[in-house]
């Protein structure tokens, strides 16, 4: 039964046009695809400039903030040496007081032996003479 015609041509044919309309569809979604990235590629170029254009005030601003940090790290370097010489003196102050309250203190105590040693003498000097200025000569306890 062979009626001469080859039915492999239309095999052949048949699977060239489906490799063919693959083709197609495929350079149809490549091209739709370059149009996005196309205008993906525009709307990054509009965000690269707007970034170029906070970039310098960016920059200038951090700039100023490192320059604050900096003045700060150099007070705060200043105010902990300046602690540092305070407690120095505080402490030597202290020592200074401790010394001279323990140089006082026994010549407080001489004094206040000295006062109190004064003051019983001026009593007996005092309360003497009282004693005999109080009874008048002849009148007495004996007779």
């Amino acid at each position: 039964m062979s009626s001469g015609f080859d039915w492999a041509v239309v095999l052949d044919v048949g699977v060239g046009v489906g490799v063919l309309l693959c083709g197609i569809s495929l350079f149809v979604v490549c091209l739709a695809l370059a149009k996005v990235v196309t205008r993906l590629n525009g709307t990054l170029d509009e965000v690269d400039q707007q970034i170029a254009a906070l970039s310098t005030p960016v920059i200038k601003t951090l700039d100023h903030i490192g320059g604050i940090a900096d003045t700060a790290d150099a007070t705060v370097a200043r105010l902990g040496a300046v602690v540092g010489t305070l407690e120095t003196v505080a402490a030597a102050v202290g020592k200074t007081a401790r010394l001279g309250s323990d140089a006082l203190a026994p010549a407080l105590v001489n004094v206040g032996a000295a006062l109190t040693g004064v003051s019983a003498g001026l009593r007996k000097l005092v309360g003497g003479r009282r004693g005999e200025s109080a009874t008048p000569p002849g009148v007495g306890n004996d007779g």
